[in-house]
């Protein structure tokens, strides 16, 4: 859980309001800081300070040789950062948007997740590639992907998505400094949402692997991550209203999968839906709702619902908000799971 902020000698911390963008561009700068094998490299990265101006002053302070702006071509990117991390280094990819990472794939599957298994443990890929995603944004195709599933899917790799500002500073931290490749998920709607937050003495998080109850509840879970959170727990709110006291578990991490504190609230309620913009077929809920009734068969009173994206290409942005998931939605499939109850 989040703990309050203090000093080195035990003093509390003033904290401020911050945005996320600002907590992942602290988290690069902290980690360049204290480890000079940290190297941020992407496309406009450097003088540009990235598209969401997250790497906004590295260069200035570290020099091109650490934050380095590279071609327009991911495929080259990663393998770089590949060669990189063979030979010690700690790379920190950026791609410019979730779609854009599609033609640096091959790299991905066949040495990013592979080579330490490959290798028998001898040689760890330490890289964190860095994806904007998710939709919210008003942008057109290849600007609005929810790609999570891809990752998911493809062993070898962790697969984490903060969907706060705390998170999004702790998180990244420590995806930079596992021995194991991280696709970091950011979520560009959130990247303006602020919370109080203090750069000086961030609050301590859960680790990568570890879900957290952002609101507890009696009637039903509502299990998301990343985008979705602020839509569930405005959900939540508005559940009540309706005499449903909702449980909202913020995943963080896709992989590795929290099982049981997924499995614990369900158990508690009875009742779960999964909600996420990826598209529903072949998306996370899927593999989420199959986890769940493997563990709570005996406890569920209403099969486990999916409130998705539609399974369509990201459509123009005037249709966006028809095909993300909002309040609305999110309540209807919470009727459901009381009418499956109950019949």
């Amino acid at each position: 859980m989040t703990t309050a902020a203090v000093t080195a000698d035990g003093r509390p911390v003033k904290a401020k309001p911050a945005t996320m963008a600002q907590a992942l561009g602290r988290a690069l700068r902290d980690s360049m800081a204290e480890d000079p094998t940290v190297h941020v490299l992407g496309e406009d990265v450097g003088t540009l300070g990235g598209v969401f101006r997250i790497t906004d002053g590295l260069a200035k302070e570290f020099g091109d040789e650490r934050c380095t702006d590279t071609p327009l071509a991911e495929a080259g990117i990663l393998g770089a950062a590949v060669g990189m991390a063979m030979y010690g280094l700690r790379p920190v990819v950026e791609m410019q948007f979730d779609a854009f990472a599609y033609p640096a794939f091959e790299q991905l599957m066949s040495h990013v997740a592979k080579m330490r298994n490959r290798t028998g443990g001898a040689m760890p890929l330490p890289i964190t590639v860095r994806v904007p995603y998710g939709g919210g944004i008003g942008g057109v195709e290849h600007h609005s992907d929810s790609s999570e599933a891809y990752y998911m899917a493809t062993p070898g790799l962790h697969v984490v998505t903060p969907a706060t500002v705390d998170d999004a500073y702790g998180l990244l931290r420590e995806s930079i400094a596992s021995d194991d490749p991280v696709i970091f998920l950011e979520p560009k709607r959130l990247y303006w949402s602020k919370a109080d937050w203090s750069p000086e003495a961030p609050a301590a998080v859960e680790p990568i692997g570890r879900a957290v109850v952002r609101r507890p509840g009696r009637s039903a879970t509502l299990i998301t991550y990343g985008p979705s959170l602020p839509v569930c727990m405005e959900a939540a709110e508005a559940a009540v209203a309706e005499g449903w006291d909702l449980e909202v578990v913020d995943l963080r991490s896709l992989v590795p999968f929290d099982d049981e504190t997924v499995a614990a609230s369900v158990r508690r309620t009875g009742r779960a839906v999964v909600v996420h913009e990826s598209p529903g077929f072949g998306g996370p809920g899927g593999e989420i709702a199959a986890r769940i009734t493997e563990r709570c068969f005996h406890h569920l009173e209403a099969p486990v619902l999916r409130v998705a994206g539609f399974d369509i290409p990201y459509p123009p942005p005037m249709l966006e908000r028809h095909h993300l998931p909002g309040v609305d939605r999110v309540l209807d499939a919470v009727a459901r799971l009381q009418w499956e109850a109950d019949s």
